[in-house]
């Protein structure tokens, strides 16, 4: 089939005003930190489970790939179409129906195209929590959080999209549609599809709806500010915390002072607390059983301790939901604040807790002795070992030129101290094309060799997503 025959085929499917291959295709074909441009055969918006599995066997039969895309708010390059002009976007927008609430079995049925915010307000009218909280949650849909296995800053207590996730409904590379969307919690019958898929950002198949779980709401949910002096400190806190919060420590944010210094400068509006003079600052929330009363005590007994021990030097309880907001967008602005100062070397790695402050510290020096002036942007979810390790140009140096002339030396020492502690170097963003190589050249031979067969028996055709995550 020509690739006219297949796009009057898609035509046939979905309705021509649902195939795009005119006109500026910029929201599908750029990514969302804007380092690769595409170029798409076309556009395609099924509305259906089964128009999706007939826009596949098309595909298949014209030999055209496909790049399957909800928000596309990516950070890895992995869901926008290469420079070819012959691969085709598939978005999954138009798929947003909550198909079930199951009260009793506390879960939800979703299509993947449904956006995260909206399924957190649908479970919040119901009397539940969804707890998948992400900076891009307004934008970012279920599909896409399923296929990247999407973290975000309540992972110490419900962990990532795929521990949420009961079951799924995907479309195979052939075409077929696999109904797998059962909320039992146990169904021990062979191989886990769903993990397969789940994670596997789209290069094996596509993930159209899923069923996932509900929590009840806590009755009280309050956020603390601490300043500490370095990163042990803040991991002595974090072992605090745990004693005592135990389950109710919901998340646990560590931001250093440079990146909050950002923060300050760009957006002055927000009056960041407590960061000038200390080295890090650390962002606690308790989501309490009981009540605000209980939670609040909790959370006084907690940094009493913290203070005694001198392993926090200042803190705040935020005294209402507004004040607990401000300091949430204080840490969610990290990122904001870092585009504000131009370009950076983003770095999205795990290490074990109890390793991370050995890991900055030598990291630290390594890229100062190899750099000198070099600005670190370290922030993020401490309480799983998750880290944002961003490098910025020195203060007066050329941000684009920095990027362009030592993004591989940076990448390449990062990876590498990564490496020796043992760490990921992609702890919730994913591969996509961004990190292909790097996977490659840290990835043990005999995890490649298992990715690869995986991927030659779901998609034969190398039809899923070519070129992310795993090279055939």
């Amino acid at each position: 089939m020509s690739q006219a025959g297949l796009l009057d085929a898609l035509r046939q499917i979905v309705g021509a005003a649902q195939v795009l291959s005119d006109g500026d295709l910029s929201a599908w074909e750029q990514d969302w930190r804007k380092r690769e441009r595409g170029k798409a055969l076309a556009v395609v918006r099924p509305g259906t489970t089964a128009q999706v599995a007939a826009c596949v066997k098309a595909c298949a039969a014209a030999g055209v790939s496909i790049v399957t895309q909800g928000g596309n708010t990516g950070l890895v390059c992995g869901s926008t179409p290469d420079a070819s002009g012959r691969q085709l976007v598939l978005s999954l927008q138009r798929m947003n129906a909550v198909r079930q609430l199951d009260a009793a079995n506390l879960t939800v049925t979703v299509e993947a195209g449904c956006i995260l915010q909206n399924l957190q307000d649908t479970a919040d009218q119901a009397g539940f929590l969804f707890p998948l909280s992400l900076a891009a949650e307004g934008s970012c849909t279920i599909g896409g959080n399923l296929a990247t296995n999407a973290g975000g800053t309540q992972v110490l207590r419900y962990g990532n999209a795929r521990d949420l996730c009961l079951g799924l409904e995907v479309v195979t590379a052939q075409g077929e549609v696999w109904n797998g969307l059962s909320g039992l919690r146990k169904d021990n019958t062979g191989y886990d599809l769903r993990d397969l898929f789940i994670g596997s950002e789209g290069t094996l198949g596509i993930i159209t709806a899923a069923t996932l779980k509900l929590y009840p709401q806590p009755a009280a949910q309050l956020t603390a500010w601490a300043a500490v002096p370095s990163m042990q400190h803040a991991v002595t806190l974090l072992g605090l915390a745990h004693q005592h919060l135990g389950a109710g420590l919901t998340g646990f944010e560590v931001m250093g002072q440079f990146a909050l210094s950002l923060v300050a400068k760009n957006f002055p509006q927000l009056r960041v607390p407590l960061y000038e003079g200390s080295a890090f600052c650390v962002l606690l929330e308790n989501s309490d059983t009981e009540s605000e009363s209980h939670a609040r005590e909790q959370f006084e007994r907690l940094l009493e301790t913290a203070l005694e021990q001198g392993c926090v030097s200042d803190a705040v309880v935020a005294e209402n939901i507004a004040q607990a907001h401000q300091l949430w967008h204080i840490r969610e602005s990290i990122p904001l604040a870092q585009a504000e100062e131009g370009l950076n070397i983003k770095h999205d790695i795990s290490i074990a807790v109890s390793r991370i402050p050995e890991f900055v510290e030598a990291t630290d020096a390594i890229l100062q002795q190899a750099l000198p002036g070099v600005r670190l942007v370290n922030f993020g979810h401490l309480g799983d070992g998750n880290l944002h390790y961003n490098v910025q140009a020195p203060a007066e140096g050329d941000a684009a030129a920095f990027l362009r002339d030592h993004e591989e030396e940076v990448n390449a020492l990062v990876y590498d101290s990564v490496a020796r502690f043992g760490g990921s170097i992609s702890a919730e963003h994913g591969v996509g094309s961004l990190k292909l190589g790097k996977l490659e050249q840290h990835k043990s031979p005999v995890a490649l060799g298992m990715m690869r067969a995986v991927k030659q028996a779901l998609d034969p055709q190398n039809l899923m997503n070519p070129g992310r995550v795993i090279r055939v």
